[in-house]
């Protein structure tokens, strides 16, 4: 039987808690289902440290716990909104120990997004505010394989910290998803993060009508590691887009846009990524990832401009 991504991370978490001696920090860890099952239900385990609901002082501990302590240290934030209050520990002091002070910081942070009806300061994804900082890794690992090998990555001859960019719509995935490639394609489709489950269901209507879509997917964001062909099918195809579950304006995919019209002269790069709003609590009020009816309306609005 295949395990889901929840299950491969709660099965790690366990090897490294029974094996390895190491620690995970957080909040809410052991109680409201174990984080979605990807904390192993190991009560009283001392390894599994529960962290008190001041949010801005979390990060700072788990900071300094992976800087004194000979072992694998995990850190889980519940909710990638908060990592507005705990980036001031890992960018201010985590991201910049080897460099500066020669000292190791390889604490990994599982930072997990959500999407919908949670309010305006806990959801939506924010690993691009994470982006711009030199010494920090950050993955967006959406299925079980990208998972192990962020994990393995990690804890392999890694000595910086690790941002993992988690999204709950990943935990019930099984298998890797599907690559669309074509020998003439009008589009090359590029997603990241949960923004790959939207781009998925419109490569697959598009292709449905005839229109030739090249799909690949974004998992290593830094250190910045494009999927293999992805620019060579953008040499053919003279258009991309890139779908995101972070925010459009001023993030990631605006960044990537910027690089890949350098690297390849002569494209076309739109983006599609949250609106510039906050989140809410209800569907009126929400902020969600881009559906695949906005990522087809504008691939087919640029075709059209196009005369494709």
């Amino acid at each position: 039987m295949e395990l889901d991504v929840a299950s491969v991370i709660a099965k790690n978490c366990r090897i490294m808690l029974e094996d390895k001696d190491g620690l995970i920090l957080g909040q809410c860890l052991t109680a409201v289902g174990w984080v979605a099952g990807t904390v192993p239900n190991l009560p009283d385990h001392p390894g599994i440290i529960e962290l008190s609901m001041a949010d801005v002082a979390g990060g700072g501990i788990a900071v300094g716990a992976a800087l004194n302590a000979r072992k694998p240290v995990v850190y889980v934030i519940r909710y990638q909104g908060f990592l507005w209050y705990n980036a001031i520990s890992i960018i201010n002091y985590a991201a910049k120990s080897l460099e500066l002070f020669r000292v190791p910081c390889p604490l990994l942070v599982r930072a997990i997004a959500s999407e919908g009806f949670i309010g305006p300061v806990a959801g939506n994804s924010h690993h691009s505010l994470l982006l711009r900082m030199p010494g920090l890794n950050v993955i967006a690992p959406m299925t079980p394989k990208e998972w192990t090998e962020a994990w393995e990555f990690h804890f392999g001859s890694n000595l910086n910290p690790t941002v993992l960019s988690e999204h709950r719509s990943s935990y019930k995935i099984t298998k890797d998803f599907n690559v669309y490639r074509s020998v003439e394609p009008q589009v090359t489709i590029l997603g990241i993060s949960a923004g790959r489950l939207s781009a998925l269901a419109a490569a697959g209507q598009l292709t449905q009508e005839g229109i030739n879509v090249d799909l690949f997917h974004l998992v290593w964001l830094s250190p910045l590691r494009f999927p293999e062909e992805y620019l060579n099918s953008l040499a053919k195809s003279k258009f991309g887009i890139i779908i995101d579950s972070d925010y459009e304006s001023w993030g990631a995919v605006q960044a990537l846009a910027f690089q890949i019209m350098e690297l390849v002269p002569g494209v076309t790069i739109k983006v599609c990524g949250l609106d510039k709003k906050s989140a809410g609590f209800s569907k009126t009020t929400d902020n969600v990832t881009p559906n695949s009816d906005r990522i087809i309306a504008k691939i087919k609005n640029q075709l059209n401009l196009r005369g494709k």
